[in-house]
């Protein structure tokens, strides 16, 4: 994934953009970067976090920084932001999203001109420099911008600071992600993020629309491009990845997980399928609020049969070796034995996608005493690798736990009912829930419904992806 933070003022933003930026580590584990416009001169760094958290790489960085208006990012994918140099003057870029189609545009758009890139190590291109170079396809940054997302297959969020200190904002002509204005006294600003910005002073002002491209200043904000109609946001903003206090067209996170958990818990006892348990628990972080709707609905009691010990290793997934994370993923989970051994518990995820690290964890729990282990899932079981974004995004679909049970079951030919096995009333769904139970010893296991997450949510469903349960652009 990735996230960024912006602002332009009528006075110093450094801090404002550090912070804000700080605050959207949880979003990506490689790569962050910061930028400033000071007078007539950009100032930029960028750093690995990869072992690192942002904070402390660029702690040192601040005292030379300078300037009333900066953008940064956290990113998942390639070093960035990025100062570009064109007809369209000294710019910097940062961008979130997913280019499906990089190889095919490089050679359309790019090689037959003559222009040529800076290679990463890989060989690859920076997808951030790929899409300045569309946005010099055009005239002008509105048009430029419009073409990239036109031609990308894939997604595309991003912010352009220009050689005034001018901060041009777009959200994804889909609007798959969230892109929110702030402002104080002295200003404005922009993020994935609101609650960054709350933590700043800054106040609501506008969401962007689907393909809505925005030029903020320190005296104001302008629409250069309106929003679209169509839209689909991503569903796992709610579900997993979003941060608890953020709110995207208008609906908060928090509030959505203890609905869907809630719902989680009413359809179980509507088909007389809910255990007794000493305890509902949360797979932490964001199982826990689904957990607690859970619990509270079900009226057994909420507790915390484990503690996830972060402060060295805040994201499980950070050490770039799988037998690492795996090892870091466990090492993290401290048990609370007198609410373990000899209990049956329930605990509720976020998701469940390959499952590794969740059979680590159901291992552990019998290992430390447990009696019994419940398993729910506060989404449908996930079907395909999103292509849209870097989430759960995947080298084939059979590093996908439901879709190996899938081909188990009934080989090539169970890709013809897919939308059966995420139904959990259907007698594939049944199957398909049985054969991952056993497979992953739990005492019983429960997937949300399709249904019951969107009606958490609360949008209109025609604007949400479900892509990667369903498949369905």
């Amino acid at each position: 994934m990735g996230g960024f933070f912006g602002a332009v003022s009528k006075r110093d933003v450094v801090y404002d953009v550090f912070f804000g930026v700080d605050y959207h580590s949880h979003l990506g584990t490689k790569r962050a970067g910061l930028v400033y416009r000071n007078e007539d001169t950009f100032q930029r760094q960028i750093h690995s976090i990869e072992n690192t958290p942002f904070r402390t790489r660029f702690e040192t960085d601040l005292p030379e920084f300078q300037g009333k208006s900066g953008i940064g990012c956290i990113s998942d994918t390639n070093p960035q932001p990025l100062l570009i140099r064109s007809h369209l003057g000294v710019f910097a870029l940062t961008t979130v999203g997913c280019i499906n189609n990089e190889r095919e545009l490089v050679n359309r758009y790019l090689m037959y001109e003559g222009r040529q890139f800076s290679a990463m190590s890989s060989g690859d291109v920076n997808t951030t420099e790929l899409v300045a170079a569309l946005i010099n396809h055009e005239s002008d940054f509105v048009s430029g911008i419009k073409f990239a997302q036109e031609v990308i297959n894939g997604s595309l969020t991003l912010l352009i600071m220009d050689s005034r200190g001018d901060i041009y904002a777009a959200r994804d002509k889909m609007g798959r992600l969230p892109v929110l204005i702030g402002k104080d006294e002295n200003g404005y600003c922009v993020s994935f993020e609101s609650f960054a910005y709350h933590k700043l002073g800054y106040v609501d002002v506008h969401e962007l629309g689907p393909g809505e491209v925005v030029r903020i200043s320190a005296d104001g904000f302008e629409t250069l491009a309106p929003a679209g109609e169509d839209m689909k946001i991503c569903a796992f903003l709610w579900v997993y990845y979003g941060y608890p206090n953020s709110n995207y067209e208008g609906k908060n996170v928090e509030v959505m997980r203890y609905l869907n958990g809630a719902n989680m818990a009413r359809a179980e006892r509507e088909r007389g399928e809910m255990p007794e348990v000493d305890f509902v628990a949360g797979v932490p972080d964001s199982g826990t609020p689904h957990a607690i709707g859970y619990a509270h609905e079900s009226g057994m009691s909420f507790g915390r049969p484990f503690i996830k010990y972060t402060p060295t290793w805040p994201r499980s997934f950070m050490p770039t070796n799988q037998e690492m994370r795996n090892r870091v993923a466990t090492m993290k989970l401290v048990p609370v034995p007198e609410l373990i051994e000899g209990k049956k518990l329930l605990f509720v995820d976020d998701s469940i996608v390959r499952g590794t690290q969740l059979q680590n964890t159901v291992e552990f729990l019998y290992q430390s005493g447990a009696a019994e282990v419940h398993m729910r899932s506060a989404c449908p079981p996930i079907m395909f690798g999103c292509k849209y974004l870097t989430f759960s995004r995947n080298k084939s679909v059979m590093d996908l736990i439901a879709r190996r049970v899938v081909h188990k079951l009934e080989g090539a030919e169970g890709t013809e009912h897919l939308d059966e096995y995420i139904d959990p009333t259907t007698k594939r769904g049944k199957c398909l829930v049985k054969e991952i139970c056993e497979s992953m010893g739990f005492d019983s296991l429960s997937y949300q419904s399709l249904d019951g997450m969107l009606d958490a949510i609360g949008l209109d469903r025609n604007k949400i992806c479900t892509y990667c349960w369903n498949g369905r652009e």
